[in-house]
């Protein structure tokens, strides 16, 4: 196992595009963190960066605190798994796990030994004599994490190795690599743009963009702590929704309030009334509200003065149902290019509510699922 730290990597290529701005981040031994962002964010530039098959501009990559900038990538003991696989048609599902030991001249009794070990762990033991084309595509993704496993190296890097195989599977492999990692220990690197690949496996997650790194923490950290617009509105399924708002005094029984202009005002839940009492008053910002602390009313027996919306479509999503709406409300955009247009309000809601296309609901905000935003800046206001 090892230690890996990023301290101030910067990759700009030839043609002038900078792709890892000055990144710094600190891996711990054994730990499972995984890199997530949009396309082209430099999750995957940073992981090759790592392995040695990319060179650094500036700032140095150390493993177990030596620096690796110069080492050759066959003599940085880590393994890498790729997200086609890359394992030899010709041959037997033994002979690729097996042929990085034969590169090192293990002798054949170990080989043997080792291949047979991992290949009980990732139960391919009856799939040995087969070769690739005879395999699932699950099967193929162990027989190339099983080629990893064998080399037993001091860190793990999978370049998004889920993204090949269908939904269900992926939710299978997802369990399979987390019991992996609970069994072996091994300090894990892996890539994706699936937020929540990211979230289920990573003990904690570190969010790109652009080629800088914008948050790194544990899944909850993330979730309800965003530190800015854009983790934010890319952590959750929905994403979260971002509006333009005022806090005001003042307007609701008790407490502050949030003025969304055209579309209203609504009282803020006690949980967040400390939040809105360090946000300026009257100044323009961009109000977080999670889908689930979006709340739907009758809006003939509710306040006339709450904000109203109308019902667009819904997605039943059991044992949920994600309520999509339109109104009088200025959205935000989070700033990913990836993002979904922000013209519309998403709630989730138990999926025993029924909702029709067209129908006005009143809306309040509820639990612990708002957050303010610096317009200008995008940062969290705490």
């Amino acid at each position: 196992m090892a230690e890996i730290s990023f301290r101030a990597v910067t990759k700009v290529y030839g043609d002038g595009t900078e792709a890892v701005t000055s990144l710094s981040l600190d891996i711990g031994d054994g730990e499972f963190v995984v890199l997530v962002g949009p396309s082209g964010c430099g999750k995957s530039t940073l992981l090759r960066m790592l392995a040695g098959l990319e060179a650094i501009t500036a700032g140095e990559i150390l493993v177990d605190g030596e620096v690796v900038n110069q080492v050759h990538p066959r003599d940085r003991d880590v393994a890498m798994v790729f997200q086609n696989y890359a394992l030899y048609p010709h041959m037997t599902v033994f002979a690729n796990i097996a042929f990085p030991l034969r590169q090192a001249r293990v002798p054949s009794a170990e080989i043997t030994k080792r291949v047979t070990e991992v290949a009980e762990t990732l139960e391919l033991s009856e799939h040995l004599k087969r070769r690739p084309a005879a395999l699932s595509g699950g099967q193929r993704q162990r027989v190339a994490i099983g080629r990893a496993i064998v080399r037993q190296p001091k860190a793990f890097l999978l370049d998004e190795p889920l993204s090949n195989l269908d939904a269900k599977l992926r939710v299978q492999m997802r369990g399979e690599l987390a019991q992996l990692h609970a069994t072996l220990g091994v300090t894990t690197v892996f890539v994706t743009h699936d937020q929540t690949e990211a979230m289920t496996l990573g003990e904690r997650v570190a969010v790109l963009n652009d080629g800088e790194l914008r948050q790194v923490g544990t899944p909850q950290e993330l979730y309800h702590r965003p530190a800015d617009l854009f983790v934010a509105g890319f952590i959750g399924s929905p994403s979260m929704n971002l509006l333009k708002a005022q806090v005001r005094s003042g307007e609701a029984p008790g407490g502050p309030a949030l003025d969304f202009g055209a579309a209203g005002a609504v009282a803020v839940p006690e949980a967040a009334v400390e939040l809105c009492a360090s946000a300026p008053r009257g100044a323009d910002l961009v109000a977080g509200i999670r889908p689930e602390s979006l709340l739907l009313r009758d809006p003939e027996v509710s306040s006339k003065d709450l904000p109203r919306a109308r019902v667009c479509f819904t997605e039943l999503v059991e044992p949920e149902t994600y309520v999509h709406l339109a109104g009088d409300f200025s959205g935000v955009d989070p700033g990913d290019p990836d993002a979904p247009p922000r013209d519309t309000l998403v709630a989730r809601v138990r999926s025993d509510r029924a909702f029709r296309p067209g129908q006005e609901v009143a809306l309040e905000i509820g639990g612990t699922g708002l957050h303010l935003f610096d317009i200008d800046s995008g940062r969290t206001i705490r």
